[in-house]
């Protein structure tokens, strides 16, 4: 069981790292020209699926992390 929660752990602790880094920045080489600014948008298709995608992972990694601690 200490081995599985382990690597459940570390599969999602890289999923994590992977999709946060695959998210785009608000604030891009464009706003220094005038571009981007501050305008409302909605995410959409890959975006909102990647952005999802790291809450689950992040409360997957919360939750595997509070376990570890219990069973050790």
């Amino acid at each position: 069981m200490i081995k599985l929660l382990a690597i459940v752990q570390i599969a999602s602790a890289i999923l994590l790292t992977v999709f946060i880094l695959l998210q785009q920045r608000g604030a891009g080489l464009g706003g220094i020209f005038g571009g981007e600014g501050g305008v409302y948008r909605t995410k959409r298709g890959a975006e909102k699926i990647i952005f999802i995608s790291t809450i689950i992972l992040a409360v997957i990694f919360l939750a595997t992390s509070i376990l570890n601690i219990f069973i050790k």
